[in-house]
């Protein structure tokens, strides 16, 4: 029998992250990063009441944080009655074990286990249900000595979807079985999804990818004329949706692709092995990019080190700048010596900047507004053409300069 989360209360939690200088990241960063996962806790269905950070040089090897701060959080946790504690790092089991020892009677959860507890919420089909509880019982399975007693005290709750059981297991042996029939019950479905691959012929594949919240199933809705679930949450969707659409008259195939993030587990991606083999398999990635947000170079730096681990090499890639509606543009008076501001910038200014001198190709919308989307369209075509015309030699006869598709 499974745990099931009722949402009949919101959970709160104190998050707790750290700036290290030993991995160059600075408070401002380490507070960036928080901001990011208190979207995740919002995103999970709770609230953050509170937040701590503390300058290390490195991770404290037994709690993580020191124990002066672990003693703050204590007496706020204890003082508010906050029944939960996150942190923006995945523990180590010994870790773990030593903070829930310190924080008696609340549930620690790290990054790694609230983004699986996301994914658990979200997934909707049984290739997504059956990749994130073989990531689940993977996360569990080194941390079960004592997990067992967490889980039963705990009765459901954020973090605790998917594999929780109310009897406790102790045998890793069944464990590591729960594992083996996931993984066999996955290779089942990757060959279904392989055969349906090779029956779409020799289409040009498109492959949307990008980090999570960057607009890509807004993109996808409005290339391909569907209605799939876009919301301003991380993760809104979790199931790839191949779409075929047809750009002047060249047919292509469109894949809308789980969003990535920073520090995703490997777990996830290794369990999401057949859903990323849509970007594997991709002729041309366009690499959404929600240029509005602070931090959008580190977002754009993760995806690609992602990229980079997934691909044998590298790909046919289109970046596309996306929510630049963001931007309100304000013409300054020529004797005007005050320096531009983000918000200020225009159109022109962006493709001025250093991310349009780049090797890879680019392109500035906004698929919310419908802004620019003919220059997108426009740079896809030409690849998918070259590509198209390459595959099928004997139908050059059927592009022509006919107008975009509206």
């Amino acid at each position: 029998m499974k745990y099931h989360y009722t949402g009949k209360e919101i959970e709160q939690a104190v998050l707790v992250g750290v700036s290290l200088q030993a991995e160059n990241i600075t408070p401002e960063m380490a507070r960036e990063h928080l901001d990011e996962l208190a979207f995740l806790v919002e995103t999970a269905g709770a609230e953050t009441v509170k937040v701590f950070t503390q300058a290390l040089d490195r991770p404290i090897t037994a709690t993580f944080v020191g124990k002066g701060k672990l003693a703050e959080i204590q007496a706020y946790v204890e003082e508010n009655d906050v029944p939960m504690v996150i942190f923006d790092d995945e523990l180590t089991p010994t870790q773990l074990r030593n903070i829930e020892n310190a924080l008696k009677g609340r549930k620690i959860l790290d990054r790694t286990n609230l983004i699986l507890d996301i994914f658990a919420k979200r997934a909707r089909t049984a290739e997504a249900k059956t990749q994130v509880e073989l990531a689940q019982y993977q996360y569990l399975l080194p941390r079960l000595s004592g997990m067992w007693t967490h889980l039963e005290r705990q009765k459901g709750g954020i973090g605790l979807r998917g594999p929780g059981e109310t009897e406790i297991e102790t045998d890793r042996r069944i464990i590591r079985d729960k594992i083996t029939r996931l993984k066999e019950r996955l290779q089942r479905i990757d060959r279904q999804m392989t055969t349906q691959r090779a029956n779409r012929g020799k289409l040009v594949r498109v492959a949307l990818v990008g980090y999570t919240n960057a607009g890509k199933s807004t993109l996808m809705n409005l290339l391909s004329k569907s209605d799939l679930l876009a919301e301003n949450k991380l993760f809104a969707t979790l199931d790839t949706t191949v779409r075929k659409i047809a750009i002047r008259d060249v047919p292509v195939l469109l894949a809308d692709t789980v969003g990535f993030i920073r520090k995703l587990p490997h777990h996830l991606v290794e369990s999401f092995k057949s859903t990323l083999d849509e970007v594997r398999e991709a002729d041309l990635i366009l690499h959404v990019v929600d240029i509005s947000h602070p931090s959008f170079e580190e977002q754009l730096q993760v995806v690609n080190e992602t990229l980079a681990d997934l691909l044998e090499a590298p790909k046919p890639t289109l970046v596309v700048f996306n929510k630049i509606d963001a931007f309100t543009y304000i013409k300054k008076e020529e004797d005007d010596l005050t320096p531009v501001e983000r918000e200020n910038y225009s159109l022109d200014d962006l493709k001025q900047s250093w991310m349009s001198k780049q090797e890879t190709d680019c392109v500035y919308i906004s698929a919310a507004r419908k802004e620019n989307i003919d220059e997108l369209k426009e740079k896809i075509y030409r690849v998918a053409r070259e590509i198209h015309s390459a595959r099928f030699p004997f139908n050059d006869f059927l592009y022509n300069e006919t107008p975009l598709d509206e």
